[in-house]
């Protein structure tokens, strides 16, 4: 995958786009939401920030996959969940709030986070053979500026005309979906004499992780005897990740500069749009019949 104007340029616009949709639909008291419900976001943060990476090393190391591929698995699993897990949390009649809730908490601590779990991975699967390190203090400055800070302004519009933040959130959230799914599909197929047949490699590896971080969210959520929603959201959040934001830091010229690594984190972005979707529909399909089955 070559780094060129689509990820160097393209992907960090779109990425900053999202946010600063998910900004407009966030005030202060999401944040203060872990103090109300601590039990389940403490669960979901658990499953995001622990366990995910723990199963994303498991997996490199269980398909045997070239080095950069390998590592690519670990910067997706070391990001947090994206805005799209929102939306899915929102069409499977899920909890949003939480949902909300556990993107905007991961997406601040994983800035400290990531540099430490990617450097792990290049170490472990890179060994003596790389000569590059993730640079702590840039990427964290460079993830601040293409998330946080979006989603500050966001948050702020918000603050400052809540009804015109509530107009224009769905369709900022729907464009920059779409932006998003367009900047990823022409990246892929711009390089997809690369990406392509790669998908025999890494393709595996990331529905792999995919569906079963979905799983061990639901199966973690349902042993601490969480409600359905709550279950249904620490799941989706637990299993689908910001491809966007890995794919940036794989290929940027200004954290890793390495594209082969962005390959893995490509393909699960266009993997879990289908997961994804096939999963918040099963949840809105379940739901009616647990609610009526818990109050009946």
């Amino acid at each position: 995958m070559e780094v060129n104007l689509l990820t160097e340029i393209l992907l960090p616009l779109a990425l900053a786009a999202i946010m600063l949709g998910m900004g407009l639909s966030l005030s202060p008291g999401d944040f203060k939401r872990v103090a109300l419900y601590p039990k389940a976001v403490i669960i979901g943060l658990m499953c995001q920030l622990i366990a995910l990476p723990l199963v994303g090393f498991g997996l490199a190391l269980l398909w045997n996959l070239p080095p950069e591929f390998s590592v690519g698995i670990i910067i997706l699993a070391a990001c947090p969940g994206g805005p799209t897990s929102n939306l899915f949390a929102f069409l499977g009649n899920c909890d949003t709030a939480l949902s909300i809730t556990l993107t905007a908490i991961s997406s601040v601590v994983t800035i400290f986070s990531i540099p430490l779990i990617v450097n792990l991975g290049l170490d472990v699967f890179m060994g003596e053979a790389h000569s590059f390190r993730l640079p702590l203090l840039r990427t964290m400055l460079q993830i601040a500026l293409i998330t946080i800070i979006p989603v500050s302004i966001g948050m702020y519009l918000k603050a400052k005309s809540p009804r015109r933040a509530q107009r224009y959130q769905k369709a900022v959230k729907t464009a920059s979906v779409v932006f998003i799914a367009a900047v990823i599909i022409a990246v892929v197929f711009k390089d997809r004499t690369t990406v392509i047949p790669a998908f025999r490699d890494a393709g595996p590896a990331a529905l792999s992780l995919n569906l079963l971080t979905i799983s061990m969210g639901y199966i973690i959520a349902t042993l601490f005897k969480l409600n359905f929603r709550q279950r249904a959201t620490i799941a989706i959040e637990s299993g689908i990740q910001n491809g966007t934001l890995a794919i940036a830091i794989a290929a940027s010229a200004t954290l890793l500069h390495q594209p082969e690594m962005a390959i893995p984190p490509a393909i699960y972005s266009l993997l879990m749009f289908f997961t994804g979707g096939a999963v918040a529909w099963i949840f809105s399909r379940k739901l009616p019949r647990i609610v009526d089955k818990e109050f009946n």
